[in-house]
């Protein structure tokens, strides 16, 4: 059985691997989530810098908002359970393509430069349809 492709524009998906450089978090909080979800509790404080979920120390809302908007770019998704939503995220399909990019050609994992830096930040602030 062959797995469900699905095409996005490539606006869409420049625009979300644009949102993940520029995110504070690790190369090592998009690979585990290729396995599990990743509660936010993992992303919070100096901890998170010392197993590279995060490039520096997040507070609790700080991560919320980074992947509240990771969200609205469609990289990743709110796990639910039979209560409701969960404090853990996992990726979506466009989540896996990006990894599945990125695993051929590493050198796309670099940091945002600051023309990126400035897009998203238009970006969040407007909140322009995506």
């Amino acid at each position: 059985m062959n797995p469900i492709q699905i095409t996005y524009p490539e606006k869409t998906v420049h625009r979300a691997a644009r949102a993940v450089r520029c995110a504070p978090f690790g190369v090592k909080f998009y690979e585990s989530m290729r396995s599990r979800s990743v509660a936010i509790a993992e992303l919070v404080g100096a901890a998170a810098v010392q197993q590279s979920m995060t490039r520096s120390p997040l507070s609790e809302l700080t991560a919320e908002n980074e992947l509240m908007w990771l969200i609205q770019v469609g990289m990743l998704r709110r796990e639910v359970d039979g209560q409701g939503l969960t404090d853990r995220f996992r990726l979506t399909p466009l989540g896996f393509l990006l990894l599945d990019r990125w695993q051929t050609n590493p050198a796309a994992w670099t940091q945002g430069r600051w023309g990126d830096r400035l897009r998203n930040s238009l970006w969040r602030w407007g909140r322009w349809p995506l």
